[in-house]
């Protein structure tokens, strides 16, 4: 199979925490399967990027922190990137970021990688 570029939109968040590791999995495997992978976080999802936040979260008692999803992810090359929207509706700034995060985007840069992709996931 050829090499293809994967876009994986997040935007579920804390309230939710049993959506919240499937999509770092996915874009880890999508990367390792030698694939670009991206990851835009949106609405809720901006907040598993907050600092504090994915280090207190499990998907499921017992399980293995959000956090620890994040930076296997990040280690495998998943880029990831907030809304600059969902920022605003948190309050939010760069500065309330994890380091792992590489930016903040866009809806034109969104909508593009979106166009583009090879594969679109939501969570």
């Amino acid at each position: 199979m050829d090499e293809g570029n994967v876009v994986v939109f997040v935007t579920s968040g804390p309230e939710t925490p049993e959506r919240c590791a499937t999509p770092f999995y996915m874009a880890n495997i999508a990367a390792a399967m030698d694939n670009e992978a991206e990851m835009i976080f949106q609405i809720n999802g901006v907040l598993l990027l907050k600092k504090g936040v994915a280090e207190q979260m499990v998907a499921k008692e017992g399980g293995k922190k959000i956090i620890d999803f994040i930076r296997e992810a990040k280690e495998a090359g998943v880029e990831m990137k907030v809304c600059s929207a969902a920022l605003q509706l948190h309050d939010m700034t760069e500065d309330d970021l994890i380091e792992e995060c590489d930016g903040v985007v866009g809806a034109a840069y969104m909508t593009d990688q979106g166009l583009d992709a090879s594969l679109v996931l939501c969570y």
